[in-house]
């Protein structure tokens, strides 16, 4: 089973100091807003508390908070141009999170478009903190990320949320450049057994409508991908236990519990748009990823992943297309996995590649894969994704591109040992060996209506 290696690039730069800073253009409020915040903003309790911040004379703003100043229902405002913002120890309460937000009617902006390498390599960092709103009310053009752009950019976090950092909420944020958009993990660390599975877990993370831009790796790398960490050597280790180094000590990395990404934007990312592994209860929707893969990286070119010691995961009403790499790869352990009315189409590979653990299926409902250079739908079950796989009510068009002679097995092509259940009547997958065939155009999102049906019920994606 394929993994991600991502570790030997980031193990380097988990022991240095993540810091931010911000730079944006204005825009309507009404325009950029995620309006799914307002509930929960409604609900939130706070003290009355407000405290304005801004950068000292090098651009940065260091806070921890072990002392207790900031407090649960707080609101703390940053105003300014922050090249740098690092925050530790700091925790809201469950229903009276600490919200850090722009100051009311400014543009608050973040990172280091000139670094180059050397400490601060993060434009916002967060270690050991529970329970904050991080983002603006008035929507993602008041709050901007600018990262690096220089050649050591690859080494660089817009947002860092690292060391047992929980219960957070990112939202309407605008990033641009810089390495990594943001990366959630927690490192294992030798002699400390809370960085460690199954000692302790993250919980309840949350991140929408953010838009990010021209990355040079992922845009999101949320959860650690390593399924062993060699704490000897300190790098990861992905195969069994048999094949493990005598007298090194492996363990593994902790996992996320109830993770939701959703309506988020995402586009020229040089790897993975959306990364995810290592969480249980994970759900990625109506969320837009163009462009991904810059770097024409066949080890990182998922336009969505779903990781390794991935369990329970529903990833729907998303739409991605226009990439190099493949557009949905599933690493996933075990049954209850939904992948359901996205829209995969025009890249340069395989469309959708699952290659799960541990028994895995999924069901594989209306979705829309139209326009690949490979296969539309690819299960393989060399690393265990033996279970029964659902395939239904699907659209699948144009595999290789509509060349040549498409044999039945480029829609679903299944390999070694994996298995699956196509529907028939009205839960049939409609094929079409070309876009032409189809009736359908990439302009249309690819939608067809199932005309079999009297009802006139649609087949793959129909958009939210």
């Amino acid at each position: 089973m394929k993994f991600r290696h991502d570790y030997r690039r980031h193990a380097v730069i988990a022991a240095a100091t993540i810091l931010s800073f911000i730079v944006g253009c204005k825009k309507e409020a009404d325009e950029s807003i995620d309006k799914t915040i307002e509930n929960a903003e409604a609900s939130a309790v706070t003290t009355g508390r407000t405290f304005t911040l801004g950068p000292d004379a090098n651009g940065r703003l260091i806070i921890d908070n072990k002392n207790g100043t900031y407090k649960p229902g707080d609101i703390i405002y940053l105003k300014g141009n922050f090249k740098a913002v690092q925050i530790s120890n700091m925790s809201g309460a469950r229903t009276a999170p600490i919200r850090i937000q722009n100051a009311a009617g400014t543009v608050a902006t973040f990172g280091d478009p000139s670094w180059n390498g050397g400490s601060y390599p993060s434009a916002l960092s967060f270690s050991n903190c529970h329970f904050i709103k991080l983002g603006s009310p008035n929507g993602k053009n008041y709050f901007v990320i600018n990262g690096s752009t220089t050649a050591a950019r690859e080494a660089y976090f817009n947002i860092h949320l690292g060391k047992h950092t929980d219960n957070f909420e990112v939202f309407n944020i605008t990033m641009n450049n810089g390495g990594t958009g943001i990366v959630a993990k927690t490192e294992p660390v030798k002699g400390d057994a809370s960085t460690v599975y199954p000692n302790s877990t993250m919980y309840n993370l949350t991140i929408h409508g953010l838009t990010i831009n021209n990355t040079r790796n992922e845009a999101m790398y949320i959860g650690h991908t390593a399924t062993y960490w060699d704490l000897t050597s300190g790098i990861p280790y992905y195969g069994n236990t048999a094949g493990m180094t005598a007298g090194h000590q492996y363990v593994q990395p902790l996992k996320w519990y109830n993770v939701k990404i959703f309506s988020n934007v995402v586009s020229n990312s040089g790897l993975d748009g959306i990364q995810t592994a290592a969480i249980d209860k994970l759900e990625v929707y109506w969320n837009t990823v163009t462009n991904w893969a810059t770097q024409r990286n066949s080890g990182h070119n998922g336009g969505i992943l779903i990781g390794g010691r991935t369990t329970n995961t529903n990833t729907f009403g998303n739409v991605v297309r226009n990439g190099w790499g493949e557009m949905l790869q599933f690493y996933g352990s075990g049954t209850g996995h939904i992948v359901h009315n996205n829209l995969f189409a025009d890249n340069e590979s395989d469309g959708v590649s699952m290659r799960g653990a541990s028994g895995a299926s999924v069901q594989f409902t209306n979705n829309t894969i139209a326009n690949v250079k490979g296969n539309t739908l690819r299960i393989n079950g060399y690393g265990g994704q033996t279970g029964r796989n659902i395939i239904n009510n699907n659209v699948f068009i144009a595999p290789l591109k509509g060349t040549g002679t498409i044999y039945p097995k480029y829609y679903v092509y299944l390999e070694n040992g994996a298995v699956a259940t196509e529907g028939t009547g009205s839960l049939a997958n409609f094929k079409f060996a070309t876009v032409s065939s189809s009736g359908t155009s990439s302009s249309n999102l690819y939608q067809i209506v199932n005309t079999q049906l009297t009802s006139g019920l649609r087949v793959g994606f129909v958009k939210p």
